[in-house]
């Protein structure tokens, strides 16, 4: 929640009332708030709520065949999460007929490559007609709900300009980069974008040069790669002999996530203990690791009833941490890679 409020100081007592508008009392329900001065661009801007500004990503011209893709809408949680989304931010999209007036009840209504928000009175006039201006509407509204759904997804704050990087890497995650815009990937990438049809010097080609997205494709590895076996040797046994698994590389991407306790910085991948996992004196799986902190690792060894009382059981902590690697594209199996 931003707002814009003009404050009321009372030196003799030492307070500073506000007095925001009736809807959004609200929003003051006992919480914190955040003040600081009025930023530049805000300046002259009436009181109450600041609208939450579109991600600066879903106007990008270059950007909108990509985000407005079936596979890309449906990992962002498919139409009628666009659906509910248009009818929770959007009023009548329509500016072109009647004037200012408005039925007050809305419909959302699939456009072309979009979702748009009409009232009554506009769906009817414009249903099964061409506007361009109500196309332009639904793409918008379609890609600035894929690039909030992103944010969102990769835990970033509301309010964070998602970044062509952080985009990228949703992208790669997803097995995805290679439908990123041949532009798009050269700047990512610092490589030099050459239009389609441009000419160049014989003496500048270079054969053995790969195109940026066959390069950045090539580049994209797992770092884990399961295979499965359903019928191993040990599966025909009756006490079979029990082997522990070692993935050094999934240790090494756990230790780069921050501490689940925490929060900071993680030092060190935590075998879960106890509830059968692991054989005598030896550690548990390799999978069955999570991030934490050399205070909070050293904390948890120290006395794990109560450690796990104040941030929640290893099960759950290792349930989210694989939850996290498989909705990254971490963990795949062989044939999926």
């Amino acid at each position: 929640m931003r707002a814009l409020l003009k404050p009321y100081p009372q030196r003799d007592l030492g307070i500073v009332l506000l007095r925001p508008p009736a809807d959004m009392l609200q929003h003051f329900s006992g919480k914190r708030l955040l003040i600081t001065d009025e930023p530049a661009e805000l300046r002259g801007t009436a009181d109450g709520l600041v609208p939450v500004e579109a991600q600066p990503l879903s106007r990008d011209p270059r950007l909108a065949p990509f985000l407005s893709s079936e596979r890309v809408i449906g990992l962002a949680g498919g139409w009628d999460a666009l659906k509910l989304w248009v009818k929770r931010n959007r009023g009548c999209q329509c500016t072109d007929f009647g004037g200012l007036y408005h039925h007050h009840e809305l419909v959302q209504v699939r456009r072309a490559r979009g979702t748009v928000s009409l009232c009554w009175s506009h769906d009817n006039e414009y249903r099964d007609k061409e506007s361009a201006k109500l196309d332009a509407a639904a793409l918008a509204n379609v890609t600035e709900f894929v690039t909030e759904a992103i944010r969102a997804r990769s835990r970033l704050p509301d309010g964070h300009r998602l970044t062509l990087p952080e985009l990228c890497w949703w992208a790669t995650s997803k097995g995805l980069a290679a439908q990123l815009p041949e532009e798009i990937i050269c700047e990512a990438l610092g490589v030099k974008y050459r239009a389609p049809g441009t000419q160049m010097k014989e003496s500048d080609t270079n054969p053995y040069e790969k195109e940026p997205r066959e390069a950045l494709v090539s580049n994209i590895k797992p770092v884990l790669a399961l295979a499965i076996d359903p019928e191993t040797p040990e599966s025909f046994l009756l006490r079979p002999k029990r082997r522990r698994y070692e993935n050094t590389k999934y240790t090494q991407w756990v230790k780069r996530q921050p501490c689940c306790a925490c929060g900071n910085g993680s030092d060190d991948p935590h075998h879960i203990t106890g509830n059968g996992f692991g054989g005598m004196a030896t550690k548990a799986h390799d999978l069955f690791v999570i991030p934490l902190c050399r205070r909070c690792h050293d904390s948890l060894h120290a006395n794990t009833q109560d450690w796990e009382k104040e941030h929640g059981t290893q099960e759950h902590l290792l349930l989210t941490t694989l939850d996290r690697a498989l909705a990254m594209g971490v963990i795949a199996t062989g044939k999926a890679k």
